[in-house]
Order: C-alpha cells, then structure tokens, then sequence
C-alpha cells in the first residue's frame, strides 16, 4: 500500500487560481469584443433600422411619439418617407393644397381630445373633404407656417376607412428615436 503526503503549497495555489482567473477573463473580453465588431459590419451592411421599402410605416401607437420627435429635430427627419393614416383636417389659413393629416389625441379620462398632426402639401388635397380618412405616403421637409414646421411632401394619397385605433395618446418618455430614423 502507497501512501502520498501531499503538502498544498498556499502561495503556489493562490497564484495558479489567479492565472487562470485572468485568462478565462481575457477570453470573455476577446469574445464580447469580436461579437461587437462584427455585428457592427454586419448591421451597417444589412441596414435593417429602415425597412425595405425606405418608408417608415407610423403606426397608432408611435403616432404622438415620432410627431413630437419630428417637430423638436426638423433638420435631423429632412428627407425621411413616412407613410401613415390620419383624417384630413384643415384651418382658414391654410391654402388650397394644403392640409393637416390629423388624428384625435386623448388628453384626459374623461375622454377629452385634441387634434394633432402633420401639415401636408399634396396638388390634389381640395379633391378629399374634411374628416375623410386617408393614407398617406410622402417625404418630410422643412417649410413655414408660423414658424419653422416640418412639411409632408405627398407622393400618393387614398382614401381608407376608419382604423379600429382611431385615437392617439400622448407622447411618453419611452421613445428613444435614433437621429435620422423614425
């Protein structure tokens, strides 16, 4: 029978430990580090913050969030194609050719609302009559009325039914938008 008297040497221990402490870290940084990098290439090659199609569809429910957006960093959205639906809402000072694609935003519980939306520009506006709920697909750019305001250049526009979202909230504190991109 053999019998092994094995002294464990601290400081020998200690050191080894710490070794391999240090390069099992070195490993993780060197892996997070090359996942960083190439999904970097990978999303700027891909490009998939637009959609295909190089419209960015606004939706009921980031309605308020991309208007306010919008409104504060005009410069940033300046070319950007939106596509959205609203009815068609106008004021006295407005011309011909001109329009807000409106929505009813709810500002209380008591189901109190105001009208928020986007000034549009489209040769062909008189042919749709107020409260007509339409679609729209056009470009944003800087124009004036009463001040600096972002303007929709109208490509296409149709007429839509009611949506079953029909109401709007106001902006939350959530929405983080990413310049240039809605």
């Amino acid at each position: 029978m053999f019998v092994y008297n094995v002294k464990i040497n601290g400081s020998k221990v200690f050191k080894i430990f710490l070794a391999c402490v240090i390069v099992i870290i070195i490993c993780i940084l060197a892996i997070i580090c090359f996942r960083i990098f190439t999904g970097a290439n990978q999303a700027s090659k891909n490009s998939t913050c637009m959609p295909p199609s190089g419209v960015s569809k606004i939706s009921a429910k980031n309605y308020t969030n991309i208007l306010k957006t919008v409104h504060e960093n005009i410069d940033n959205y300046v070319g950007i194609k939106i596509n959205f639906t609203g009815y068609v809402y106008r004021v006295l000072d407005l011309t011909d050719n001109q329009f807000v694609l409106a929505r009813d935003m709810i500002i209380s519980s008591d189901f109190q609302t105001v009208i928020v939306g986007f000034l549009c520009e489209f040769e062909k506006a008189k042919d749709y009559k107020d409260n007509t709920w339409v679609e729209v697909t056009g470009e944003i750019t800087k124009g004036d009325y009463h001040g600096n305001m972002p303007i929709i250049k109208v490509t296409d526009m149709k007429q839509v039914d009611k949506p079953n979202e029909e109401f709007v909230y106001p902006p939350d504190e959530s929405y983080i938008p990413t310049s240039g991109i809605l």
